[in-house]
């Protein structure tokens, strides 16, 4: 006899009334595989149809020997079947449900699809939208950080180390890895790997904090060029791909995915038009939210690259938020098997809504914590931001050259002076330097880019 406990009955139920009026105890037995001879099956059977009947889902018809079940005026298959409690707490739509039921259901039973090339052909920018009206401008409201129009990546620079930290680490997590955000801290802080992981574990880390850092320091780009999207890739697979050459390179052989009935893209020629015409669809959208979504639906499914496609289009899909000064998505507390879920609707139905509902409830657990965080902070220092990298720049450099003591303000003031600021903010960038080194220490280090043995020996000077 099967473990009970791992049948669905209430989807085959579901699936059973779409293509017959009545059921009757055999016809679950036979769907499930379960036995109607079986005493402890037949019990089972009758006790989750009993249930629907008292739920008022089932009508009972007939006698105990010929007894069948229809469906109530309520539809059965408009209830939510999510029997794991996985999208627990996300608010999703009918369609969303329809979709998940289908895509729950077991893998043979759901038909074999290839690459849909007019899922993206027929993709109209700035006519077609993927995210209604009112969904944009409640993410637009919150997602907005400041009024004012500031330089672009300002915001993501200004919260460059929680960034780092938060949006390697979740998307780490959705790829199945066991680093928690403590470990994940103190490597990219300190360097520092954690005891007992897998190598790969700390490279796909490591990969994802130098694949940010480049998005942020590209962000000043007009265009998201397929260069960019390859480099991130690149970043992103480094010392993870069995050829080093497939980094950031279109791939040239079939791929599977593993869990679908989808088969990607095998003619690397229209994989190649395929990714051209993502590219600059994605350039014409004017809306930031639309075009992140168009990148985590389109790239996930075009599965472009040999691996880490998911990965990259995640990292993808953050580039115009932070152009345009928005909270990042970090995909804070989303579930693996949620995120998979919501991926398969897209692969398989090439349907939208339930990575829709998704995005919605996950872009704002991103956008609570970074709430959180700005509140923390204060208000950003505006000096600080326009000069950022001549900030960086002088403090880097006084690390790597060990300059301290009697020294460290003439050296200072001279390369200010290298750097042509105006009179009028020079005074004040110089407290603000001399702010930043007295305050460093091993954990804000990394915004600098300097390694902690150089940090050690710097320290020495003093």
């Amino acid at each position: 006899m099967k473990n009970r406990g791992k049948v669905d009955f209430k989807a085959h139920i579901v699936n059973l009334l779409e293509r017959k009026n009545e059921i009757n105890l055999q016809d679950v037995a036979e769907a499930t595989g379960l036995s109607k001879d079986s005493d402890a099956d037949r019990k089972a059977i009758n006790r989750i149809l009993n249930s629907l009947v008292e739920q008022g889902l089932l009508e009972k018809r007939g006698n105990t020997r010929g007894r069948v079940y229809i469906q109530a005026i309520q539809k059965l298959s408009e209830i939510d079947l999510q029997s794991d409690d996985s999208f627990k707490g996300i608010e999703l739509s009918k369609n969303s449900k329809k979709l998940l039921k289908y895509i729950s259901g077991p893998l043979q039973s759901r038909k074999p699809v290839g690459y849909n090339q007019d899922f993206l052909r027929s993709y109209k920018p700035n006519e077609t939208f993927y995210l209604d009206k009112t969904q944009r401008l409640e993410l637009i409201k919150i997602g907005c950080v400041e009024n004012q129009i500031l330089p672009a990546g300002t915001y993501a620079r200004n919260i460059l180390n929680r960034l780092l930290i938060e949006l390697s680490w979740n998307s780490s997590r959705l790829e199945g890895n066991t680093y928690s955000i403590l470990e994940t801290k103190r490597l990219i802080e300190l360097g520092e790997s954690a005891v007992g992981k897998d190598a790969t574990e700390t490279q796909m880390i490591l990969n994802h904090k130098g694949a940010i850092e480049y998005i942020i320091e590209s962000a000043g780009e007009e265009h998201i060029s397929s260069r960019e999207v390859c480099s991130i890739h690149a970043l992103l697979s480094e010392n993870l791909l069995g050829d080093p050459g497939a980094s950031g390179r279109i791939r040239q052989s079939a791929v599977g995915v593993n869990g679908t009935t989808y088969i990607p893209l095998d003619n690397p020629h229209v994989l190649k038009e395929c990714f051209d015409l993502f590219i600059k669809k994605l350039n014409q959208i004017k809306d930031p939210f639309e075009q992140s979504f168009f990148s985590i639906a389109h790239l996930s499914y075009m599965q472009a690259f040999e691996d880490v496609n998911k990965r990259t289009a995640r990292l993808v899909a953050n580039i115009s938020l932070i152009k345009e000064n928005l909270k990042p998505l970090s995909f804070a507390d989303v579930d693996q098997d949620v995120y998979v879920k919501a991926l398969l609707g897209i692969y398989e139905k090439n349907d939208i809504d339930l990575l829709r509902d998704l995005y919605m409830w996950a872009y704002q657990r991103s956008s609570d914590k970074y709430s959180a965080l700005q509140q923390s902070m204060g208000e950003p220092n505006l000096l600080k931001m326009k000069y950022r990298n001549v900030i960086h720049e002088i403090i880097q450099k006084v690390i790597i050259d060990r300059i301290g003591g009697q020294q460290l303000v003439g050296v200072i003031q001279k390369l200010l002076e290298v750097k042509e600021v105006p009179k009028t903010d020079l005074q004040e960038l110089f407290k603000q330097i001399e702010t930043e080194i007295m305050s460093l220490h091993d954990g804000n280090i990394a915004r600098f880019k300097v390694r902690p043995s150089e940090f050690e020996e710097w320290k020495k000077m003093f």
